[in-house]
């Protein structure tokens, strides 16, 4: 013990007096272990925060739509818009199935629409649908004022409007919009109700939305072949039932042959996280190549000052094998210097990973979150890297004979 004590300060003191070089040395190591720290934490704070953002239907809700709701990587958006519209039939047909609770045939604009009052205007991002009753419970949506389109409101083909908090707070800041008049394209719409603040997404609001009744939606705008299908399972533990009755009830409908795909597209929250998973995964990959790369240069630069360090000290190596140290002593005392360098590079990387996804978290707004494996498994590569790289020139010095190693100059 007092024997690797002493090589321990032994190679503390080589380090400490040659300090600028040391430094210069651990900028590799320093990147790649504050990388890894900085790249693992803030990406199981987005995790976790697009989890919850994504969960944006209802509990055991699920869509269908002749369009894919979210896609990363390559798609033939040619055969996609080839693809038969869904309709409002296609829609009402799927009500009597044996897991289906609640269907939602939506009516959406392909653009964004601005709604207005006597004095004021939204900004021209307000997505607007027209809709039934069960919207609310597919869509996840709650009430914060008023109510939510009521199967009267259809009946009647009344011109009403359940706004999101962003269209509410533009257009009566400060005031309540209940039974408040708007204007769509013109057309005048009395606010029913205004759904509870939802926050953003990827930077989009989910505030910024009007829903009206079907048959208004159509007066205004003119009917859309082609529908959105919401649906809410019997129960959340029923949805992948149903999501099976609902694909099979639609490619009858359809008239898909048993060998042709479908030609629409599904999904859920569970889908919707299992995309962003599958993203997360490939960041961390080309992340991890990231990291590598730089515990790369950084080991090959300890290897490199290490090599140095031997050459500049042979002299030194030959007294202390001259009066007896063995070679091992030797190997260990500039293992012990490698490992010590790379192990406070790991150190220092650490903490500069740490300060810096803390100040991402907060600049971008998600949850700053320090997985149990970043800090573990970074300071554990960055010993490693000083391990394999300096065994080298360690083998190097604890193989120099004594009186080469004396003779030198």
């Amino acid at each position: 013990m007092s024997s690797f004590l002493d090589t321990v300060v032994m190679a503390l003191g080589t380090l400490r007096a040659n300090v600028l070089r040391s430094i210069l040395t651990l900028l590799g190591i320093v990147i790649g272990a504050s990388t890894v720290v900085a790249m693992m934490s803030f990406t199981e704070g987005l995790r976790i925060k697009m989890t919850t953002d994504f969960a944006q239907l209802g509990a055991g809700a699920f869509q269908v739509q002749k369009w894919p709701a979210m896609s990363f990587g390559p798609r033939d958006w040619r055969k996609i818009e080839a693809r038969p519209d869904l309709t409002r039939e296609q829609g009402e047909a799927l009500r009597d199935l044996p897991h289906i609770k609640a269907v939602s045939i939506e009516e959406w604009l392909n653009g964004l629409e601005k709604l207005a009052t006597s004095e004021r205007t939204t900004k021209q991002n307000v997505n607007i649908c027209g809709g039934l009753p069960d919207y609310e419970s597919a869509n996840g949506v709650t009430v914060a004022e008023g109510r939510f389109i009521i199967d009267t409101d259809i009946q009647l083909g009344r011109r009403v409007v359940f706004v999101g908090a962003d269209v509410a707070e533009a257009l009566f800041p400060g005031e309540s919009a209940l039974g408040r008049e708007v204007r769509l394209r013109g057309v005048p719409f009395e606010v029913i109700g205004i759904a509870q603040r939802e926050g953003a997404i990827l930077g989009q609001s989910k505030d910024a939305f009007a829903v009206i009744p079907w048959p208004s939606f159509e007066r205004v705008f003119g009917k859309r072949r082609n529908n959105n299908i919401a649906l809410v399972a019997t129960t959340p533990d029923d949805v992948d039932k149903a999501l099976d009755e609902v694909i099979a009830k639609l490619r009858r409908i359809r008239g898909l042959a048993p060998q042709e795909e479908n030609n629409f597209d599904y999904f859920s929250n569970d889908t919707s996280t299992e995309l962003f998973n599958n993203l997360a995964a490939m960041v961390a990959a080309a992340t991890g190549g990231v990291c590598a790369l730089a515990l790369l240069v950084g080991g090959i630069g300890i290897m490199n000052i290490m090599l140095v360090s031997v050459t500049e000290r042979t002299r030194e190596i030959g007294v202390r094998l001259a009066v007896g140290a063995r070679a091992g002593d030797i190997l260990a005392q500039f293992l012990v210097e490698a490992i010590i360098l790379s192990a406070l590079g790991g150190v220092i990387g650490v903490g500069v990973g740490l300060v810096g996804a803390y100040g991402v978290a907060h600049l971008i707004d998600v949850p700053f979150v320090v997985p149990r494996l970043a800090i573990p498994v970074a300071f554990g590569v960055s010993v490693l890297v000083g391990i394999v790289f300096g065994a080298v020139p360690a083998r190097k010095a604890s193989h120099l004979s004594p009186l080469g190693a004396l003779r030198f100059e």
